[in-house]
Parts: structure tokens; sequence; C-alpha cells
């Protein structure tokens, strides 16, 4: 592999005499809750003057440049001008095994996601050729996710250095971290025996294996590959903020001997009505619509319910789920993503609970604003499968959550919710469910969904307590991305560490 001096053939430069204008080039995993956080992080770099190159397939080149143009159109104040491009390269399906049009996650089937990173990886080549040949002002950081360790060698090739993108809490990634070097679960028998989470000191946490699986976890080789590259990084730029978690984020430092740039939360980029409902995909529902239906209702009087855009939950839980939001008797929006993949059965239950709680409850099936409608005053709280940025969204909000954790990362989130944090209940889920796989996992019962609802809505000194700590954090986080703010310093930290 060339050394970054041997590879500096092809560069291009600015006209200004030679020196070389910032240019990082952002490679999202195209999975919803890493791509759109990515995509507000580039619009971030690219407001320090800097330019950002944002690599997607083009089944998302539509949606990333709708975004960016809405921000960077002058109509939303700083982000006016800033010079993000989207570059669209195909995947190479058929080498991987996929069939024409698996560029889109959402259009193949989960059992299939090993084949879809295979065929990211080939985009290596395509997409150092674009780069090389593109002109000025030639790349100085690759901003890669943490999940995609090819460009790592991509970055080598380029001469370049590579910060590796962190979609995720540093509580849950150190969790991780620990238990794999210090080979907690060795000699364990099971997937549910709890172990405490070794080298946390004085903070003590029970995980099982089934909990504590990262996002790639049944992948030897993969996983493997990507550690190399963690190992391999420039550093690690963090979708949190210090104020949330600093010791973790001092000891994920401090475990991997490198910086991390902790940048969060990177929603509060998006400030402005337009802009938040335009991140992501399309709205399955009207903007203006959610809006007028939430200005019909009381403050903290509304419990919003979305389980993020990759979970499919097996049908039973879809009722029970449903017939728990009924009998608690508040108002609510509910989500429901993926809506073809449910049978019948499921389809017509959801029909009648709509007609049956019409005016009282909100069902959207497919995709929501949800920043937008988090921040509606009417809304008090969150039922949420503890993605992180669902997460950090109600951090931002001021809300208390509900937390019904799937697979991955979320149930140690769901700790940090609960535990450290204090602003979340649990439903009592505990084992991973597999959302290609029904009957797998346990249930909670619509009793158990009441009861957590009413807890976090009915009042109460405990639950004024957990609204309290919300409200706390939700000041921490606008603090911190204001002027002096910490993740605002990173941030320009940050891009000056890898201006060129």
């Amino acid at each position: 592999m060339p050394s970054r001096e041997e590879a500096s053939d092809g560069r291009g430069d600015s006209d200004d005499g030679g020196a070389k204008q910032a240019h990082f080039v952002f490679v999202p995993l195209m999975f919803g809750g890493h791509l759109i956080p990515s995509v507000d992080t580039a619009l971030m770099v690219a407001t320090h003057g800097a330019v950002a190159t944002i690599v997607v397939t083009p089944s998302y080149a539509a949606r990333v440049r709708r975004t960016v143009e809405l921000t960077t159109s002058g109509r939303f104040g700083a982000s006016a001008g800033a010079d993000v491009r989207v570059v669209a390269l195909p995947l190479d399906c058929a080498a991987a095994g996929l069939a024409d049009g698996s560029d889109d996650i959402d259009r193949i089937g989960m059992e299939l996601e090993l084949e879809y990173f295979r065929a990211l990886s080939l985009l290596r080549e395509p997409l150092e050729r674009h780069l090389r040949a593109a002109g000025a002002p030639y790349p100085t950081c690759v901003v890669s996710d943490f999940c995609l360790p090819w460009t790592q060698e991509l970055a080598a090739s380029l001469g370049v250095p590579r910060v590796c993108f962190f979609n995720l809490g540093a509580f849950s990634v150190l969790c991780q971290h620990n238990v794999n070097r210090y080979g907690a679960f060795d000699g364990v028998v099971g997937d549910d025996v709890a172990v405490v989470v070794p080298g946390l000191g004085d903070r003590r946490f029970e995980v099982t294996r089934a909990q504590a699986q990262a996002f790639l976890t049944g992948w030897d080789d993969y996983d493997d590959a990507v550690d190399r590259a963690l190992d391999a990084a420039d550093g690690f730029v963090m979708n949190t903020f210090t104020g949330m978690e600093p010791e973790f984020v001092a000891a994920y430092a401090a475990a991997r001997g490198k910086k991390v740039w902790t940048i969060g939360p990177v929603s509060l980029y998006h400030r402005h009505t337009m802009s938040l409902a335009a991140r992501g995909r399309t709205a399955d529902i009207d903007a203006d619509e959610c809006i007028q239906w939430l200005d019909t209702k009381e403050p903290n009087s509304v419990v919003y319910v979305s389980f993020g855009s990759i979970t499919h939950m097996d049908p039973k839980h879809v009722v029970e789920l449903g017939l728990g939001l009924e009998a608690s008797g508040h108002q609510f929006i509910w989500v429901v993503s993926n809506t073809e993949l449910y049978g019948e059965t499921v389809r017509e239950f959801l029909h009648e609970l709509a007609a049956r709680v019409a005016g009282r409850g909100l069902v959207i099936r497919g995709w929501a604003p949800q920043v937008l409608i988090l921040s509606h005053v009417a809304v008090g709280g969150f039922v949420t499968h503890c993605g992180w940025n669902s997460i950090l969204e109600a951090a931002v909000a001021g809300l208390p959550v509900v937390t019904w954790p799937h697979f991955s990362d979320q149930f140690l989130n769901e700790k940090m919710a609960v535990e450290v944090l204090g602003i979340g209940v649990s439903v009592g889920i505990t084992e991973q469910v597999d959302s290609q796989e029904e009957g797998k996992g346990n249930v909670a019962g619509r009793e158990m969904v009441e009861k957590a609802i009413r807890s976090i809505l009915d009042g109460g000194e405990e639950a004024e307590e957990r609204r309290r700590r919300a409200r706390d954090l939700a000041e921490k986080a606008r603090t911190t991305v204001q002027e002096g703010g910490s993740s605002r310093d990173n941030l320009f930290d940050f891009v000056q560490s890898f201006g060129g």
C-alpha cells in the first residue's frame, strides 16, 4: 500500500498559488440511521469553508441532493453558499451476487446484507478514479462510516488521512470494545447470561452476550476488518456531545489511543421547519398536516411512537403495541414502517385501530419527519427502539422515553437512557429480535406498554424528575452547539486538523 507521500501523483491544486482548499470526502453507510447524520455532518463541515463531497449510490442521490439544495440555497442562514457535492456511483450488484437495483438497502432482504456490504467495497476503485479525475480541490480527508473498512485502503492510496464517523454514542461503542478487549464472555454459556462490562471503573452495567452484540456481529472476517480499520484510523468523529457522556467519551479515546471529536447533536444543524422536514426520505405524510394535528393538542399530551426505518416488528408485537397505546388513553402519533412486509391481518388491525382512535391517535404508514414532530410542544414522550439518532433527538427535544430495543447497539442505548441519563422507562424487552424471523424474542404485552406510557405522561414525582432531567439534557444539547460550546469548538478543530 503506498505511503501518503508516494500517493501524491494526480492531486489537483486550487488556483491560489498552490494552497490546497480543505476537501472532506464523506462515505456514509446508506442505512437511514447512518446516512442522515453523515449528511448533517457534511453540511456542518461545509459551513466552515471546506468542500464536502457525499458519496452515495444512485437510489439515494435524489434524497441527499434534496436536503443539500434546501440547506445551501440561501434560505437557512449560515448554510447559504456552502460547497456540498453529491457523487452517485452505481454498485456492481452482479459481482456481489445481488440482483439489479439492489443499491437500495430497502429493496433487499436482511439475509443479503453481507452481499450488500461486499458490493459497497467494490466502490473503492471507481471512487478513487473519480476523486483523482475531478480536479481541484484534491481530497484532504476521507470521513468514512466505521462499518466500511475498505475506505482505509482508499485513503492510503490517495495519500490522505481517514477519520471514522460514528453514528453511535460513546457508551455503546466503549461497552462493545471493552467486552471484546477483555474477553468478558469467554467461557460463558448462553446468550442470556449477564456479565459486568469490564473497564468502566466504579460504574457497573450488566449485559448479556445478545445485548452487547455490535452492528455486524457474526461476520467474523468482516468484523476483523472493521476492527483493524478502527486501529488504523486517524481519529473518530462521533455524533454525541461531551455534556451527555463525558466519562465514556474520554474512556473510549483512551482505550483506542486516538482523538475523538464529539460534534453532536448534528440534528441541531437543521433548525428550520422546511429543513427539518427535508431530512431523510420524502415523508409519507405532509409535514403541515402533522403540525396542524399537533397544534390542536395540549402541551406534553401526545406520545410519539417510532421504531426507525429498518425495524420490522413481529406481527404480535405490532398488535400488543397498538392495543397498549389505545388502552393508555393518551393521544399518540404512531409511525409504522415497512407496512408492505406485513400480512393482511396486521394491515387490517392498523386500519381498524386508526378508525377507533380517530382524533386521538394518528397512524402514519411509512416515513415521518421525526425531528419536526419531536420538537412540537404538544409531544410529551417518545416510544423508541433506542436507535442512537432517536435517543439523541429525544434529548434535544427534552423528552422522556419509553424504551423497546430490538437488536445491535439498541440495548446498550437503552441502558444509557434508563440507567445513565435517567430519562427512560423500559417495557421489559431483554432479547434480541430478528427482524426477519417471526416468533423470536420476548414480547412486551399491552399492559406493560400501557403502564410505561402512563409512567411518562400521567405525572407524579418520578415522572416529573425524569422530565426535569430530560429538560436539563436539552439545555446542554442546545448550549454545546452555540458559540463557545464544546461541539461547536470540536467541529472547528476537526476541520482545521484536516484542512490540507
